[in-house]
């Protein structure tokens, strides 16, 4: 019964994360994958080891990132590495991974906007 019970809060306690991201599917301005998170779109765009998140309104206006704050958790196989990301630029989130992000390696972007909204999304690289 006690597993029952950890595995329905859990699901409770995670349901709003869930309602938080949305992934459109589509390409954003520059290329990369967007999704809703924390009342925002942010455009997922790999290089290298370089990972950069483009904030976007919900018109797709460009966000200044000021007052932000993220992380990410990629895993590429069986490592994996959590990475802090920094406001770069007019409207961006940047970190750099120890390993390129290959095609597939999966990344999960944490962040907090200016406002406090916080919100997951979910990214394959």
């Amino acid at each position: 019964m006690k597993p029952l019970a950890l595995i329905l809060a859990a699901l409770i306690f995670a349901t709003p994360v869930w309602a938080q991201q949305h992934s459109h599917g589509t390409k954003g301005p520059n290329g990369g994958i967007l999704a809703d998170v924390a009342g925002v779109h942010v455009e997922f765009v790999p290089s290298g080891n370089a990972l950069t998140f483009n904030v976007f309104s919900e018109d797709n206006k460009p966000v200044s990132t000021k007052g932000y704050s993220g992380s990410v958790l990629v895993v590429i196989g069986q490592d994996r590495e959590t990475i802090t990301l920094s406001a770069s630029g007019e409207n961006a989130l940047k970190g750099e991974a120890k390993k390129p992000i290959a095609p597939g390696t999966a990344v999960t972007l944490m962040i907090r906007t200016d406002g406090g909204k916080t919100g997951q999304a979910k990214y394959k690289g």
